[in-house]
């Protein structure tokens, strides 16, 4: 049965890459200069754009070449300096999508918490949120390294809910991808999608959902703030 809008919602779980923020520059330049320091072929910014949501590892395994998929040290060592450089190219170049910062304004103007879920690891996402000026909207986040799961696994979700004090049916959860999708329906949280981000494997109408937004902004009209 789909559902009856306006939804009652107590609290608000965001994704961070492709849902509030266009991130892809940056580690885009990240991985390249990995890539570069190893003496491997660079990588265009839409093969990064496919590879981003499930955290570092998988975004440097995608970006190796085939043949350095078996090599744990190489990976390893891809992982750590990836990390470097991207401590350098975090925010640089990351930009809000339309509608996000309208609404968030709305969201806050509703009274509503607002917490960021991603995969991207904890400093990284922290230290995004404020290059970009959104830290100040956002209650806390939380990282894909912070607990011993992450999306598409519920326990991140269930983690929000509970330091808001909120029921995961009266937590809305907005992302992008399939991986928000699974993570909202297994924790019992309704879930809204925007179409603009890095799913995967496209197909967002064939997730399971609530609605499918074109913005952020546009997702306010389909709530209603409850206690």
């Amino acid at each position: 049965m789909p559902p009856a809008f306006p939804l009652p919602v107590r609290s608000i779980t965001l994704d961070l890459d492709g849902t509030l923020l266009d991130t892809v520059p940056d580690l885009a330049e990240a991985a390249n200069a990995m890539l570069a320091e190893l003496s491997l072929p660079l990588r265009d910014e839409d093969t990064v754009r496919r590879s981003v949501g499930r955290g570092i590892a998988h975004l440097v395994h995608c970006c190796l070449p085939a043949g350095h998929h078996a090599d744990a040290a190489t990976q390893a060592h891809a992982e750590k300096l990836f990390r470097r450089y991207y401590r350098l190219s975090n925010g640089r170049r990351a930009r809000p999508y339309p509608g996000v910062i309208a609404g968030l304004e709305e969201l806050r103007g509703l009274g509503l918490p607002l917490a960021v879920v991603t995969n991207k690891a904890q400093a990284f996402a922290e230290s995004l949120l404020v290059c970009s000026g959104l830290a100040g909207y956002i209650e806390f986040t939380i990282g894909g390294d912070l607990l011993s799961e992450r999306k598409p696994h519920p326990l991140p979700l269930l983690h929000a809910c509970d330091r808001f004090g909120s029921p995961p049916a009266l937590n809305l959860h907005i992302g992008d991808s399939r991986h928000d999708a699974h993570s909202a329906r297994a924790a019992g949280c309704p879930t809204f999608l925007v179409p603009y981000g890095y799913n995967e494997d496209g197909g967002l109408h064939n997730l399971d959902c609530d609605a499918i937004v074109a913005s952020l902004f546009d997702a306010v009209a389909l709530i209603a703030p409850t206690r």
